[in-house]
């Protein structure tokens, strides 16, 4: 992700989440936050979903992944999170991990069919409706170079 990026970002951050990131918020993720890295994807010539995470020492947080909605069933968001999780492995990185809402099965199933498991709950984690997060872990080894 470039800076030039922001703007369709935020776009589809709209589109996806009830409480978006601002500019700002990805702004300062790409110029001052050091354990930030993050990437898009295009599709038929225009952005079709971005995913992001920190790398602090040996672990993956993923922060943000969202699909523009007309790309949406298209396994794209998948294929964001594999990403993901081989640019983390590559980084040096042994574990990730993210938060998910507890009532969005969708995405727990696809963190589930690629590695994640269930760790925890933050309760209240949401602040739009105070709706808790299901905290998952994966081990990246099998990302693992050989």
């Amino acid at each position: 992700m470039k800076l030039d990026d922001i703007s369709n970002v935020c776009s589809i951050e709209k589109e996806a989440f009830t409480t978006p990131w601002s500019e700002g918020a990805f702004y300062n993720e790409l110029v001052n936050n050091h354990f930030a890295h993050y990437m898009v994807m295009e599709a038929a010539e225009e952005m079709a979903g971005y995913a992001g995470m920190w790398l602090i020492m040996d672990e993956a947080h993923i922060t943000n992944i969202a699909v523009r909605e007309k790309y949406r069933g298209y396994k794209l968001g998948e294929r964001l999170v594999s990403e993901l999780m081989k640019t983390a492995s590559f980084m040096g990185a042994a574990k990730i991990t993210l938060e998910v809402r507890v009532t969005n099965h969708i995405a727990q199933n696809l963190y589930r069919k690629l590695g994640f498991r269930d760790a925890g709950i933050r309760k209240g984690y949401y602040t739009d409706n105070n709706e808790d997060a299901l905290i998952m872990w994966a081990d990246l080894e099998p990302y693992l170079r050989k």
